[in-house]
């Protein structure tokens, strides 16, 4: 960076600023992790100086729990680093949600969903745009697609890829009978634009609709919405999130650039097991989680056994736990738990 020509070429610049920056942060992190530790160290000499007199300071105890609770999860996000060798894992994704067969119920589990996710995103400081959601009949989405960018997005946004199973007494049916609705959530990688795809103007259709969402009166009087379908995949992509019809498609484009890429990566990682001899599941779309809010309160993992008592919790965006037991079951390719 140094170098007296390094401003010559501003793309490739720009990606080395990015990368010095991110290993600066993860630098800077480390020593503060150390300082902490070695805060937490003397904190608890203190205590234990303590214990041989009357009686322990229990605002010290206090500070000294809930220290190493924090640090305990710092260190868990410190840990997750070593998971993300990916060509994408370390940058941004492109998030979708469809609710299965079962109309309204099915619908107001998908705006579930994407309430979670936003709250788990807004806990982990990442930047999110929403670029298309299309509103239920009744209650809730029939789809939804995301913008996520930070550090490593992609790579742990691959842990909630695949169908949410949802078990509650149904607020929509008056006999208050229990249901069962499934929403389906796929990642691409958001990749950049030196990344070239290969993308033939005649595998395309382009249809353009009127935008349904918030905008003011522009999105009701123009057909500015745009959606695209990648004929030889049936990979379809829309957008409505921007003023104009030629930026919804230029986003809808990225975002079929990104999907395309995903396509790919699949391929590759199912070959590579292949030719080690594995059996991989290459179905995404199989049920990965279980939320049961009736009879009984429990959110499972049905890959990693991991479990949580408290639902609600869950549902108001703590996903840590889940996609942590989730990159350590697929680092090292164990079963599932029993």
């Amino acid at each position: 960076m140094r170098a007296s020509d390094f401003w010559d070429d501003q793309a490739n610049a720009s990606r080395v600023s990015a990368r010095y920056s991110t290993i600066k942060r993860r630098l800077d992190d480390f020593a503060a992790l150390e300082a902490r530790f070695a805060d937490l160290e003397t904190t608890e000499e203190l205590i234990r100086e303590e214990l041989g007199g009357d009686a322990v300071d229990e605002e010290l105890l206090e500070e000294l729990v809930g220290g190493v609770a924090q640090l305990e999860d710092d260190l868990q996000r410190g840990e997750e680093l070593r998971f993300f060798s990916g060509r994408y894992d370390e940058g941004g994704a492109i998030l979708t949600i469809h609710p299965g067969a079962g109309g309204t119920e099915s619908q107001d589990w998908a705006e579930m969903l994407l309430r979670m996710y936003l709250r788990w995103f807004e806990r982990r400081g990442f930047k999110v745009e929403i670029n298309d959601s299309q509103e239920g009949d009744e209650a809730g989405l029939k789809s939804a697609t995301l913008t996520v960018e930070g550090e490593n997005v992609y790579g742990l946004i691959q842990a909630e890829r695949g169908v949410h199973r949802l078990v509650r007494m149904s607020p929509f049916d008056s006999a208050n009978r229990r249901h069962t609705s499934f929403v389906s959530v796929d990642a691409s990688p958001l990749v950049s634009d030196d990344v070239e795809v290969e993308i033939n103007d005649d595998d395309l259709r382009i249809d353009t609709y009127r935008s349904s969402g918030a905008g003011g009166q522009h999105v009701n009087k123009t057909s500015s919405a745009i959606r695209i379908t990648h004929l030889p995949t049936n990979i379809v992509v829309q957008c409505q999130n921007e003023r104009s019809q030629l930026q919804n498609k230029t986003v809808a484009m990225h975002m079929l650039k990104s999907k395309l890429v995903e396509l790919e990566e699949r391929k590759r990682i199912a070959e590579l097991a292949r030719e080690r001899g594995e059996v991989l599941n290459v179905d995404f779309g199989s049920q990965i989680r279980s939320y049961v809010l009736h009879p009984y309160q429990m959110v499972k993992d049905m890959r990693t056994g991991h479990e949580v008592g408290n639902a609600q919790s869950v549902l108001d965006g703590d996903l840590d736990g889940f996609v942590h037991s989730y990159l350590v079951w697929r680092a090292g390719g164990s079963e599932k738990r029993k």
